[in-house]
């Protein structure tokens, strides 16, 4: 094969470079989007556990979801990732 310029290329280097492109497009998509974890996994419950609550955890986003736990969140909640925010 030429490309117009009186270069060979062969398929294979096509298609290497074809598949070269597709695949650093997919990792770059998967490490763009992180995955949340599944809320019985962190045994996650729509009340309290003692002061510590969702709406005062590092990773709850109002109103009412979490950085890393799937799912609508109550943020009177509470899960096993708590972490307090800084004061």
């Amino acid at each position: 094969m030429t490309d117009g310029s009186g270069f060979r290329t062969s398929r294979r280097a096509i298609l290497w470079t074809g598949m070269t492109a597709v695949a650093a497009t997919l990792i770059s998509e998967r490490a763009g989007a992180q995955a949340k974890i599944a809320p019985k996994l962190v045994q996650y419950q729509e009340n309290p556990k003692g002061p510590q609550e969702c709406d005062n955890c590092l990773q709850f986003v109002t109103p009412g979801s979490c950085k890393l736990v799937e799912g609508k969140i109550n943020p009177k909640g509470w899960c096993q990732l708590y972490a307090p925010k800084p004061k």
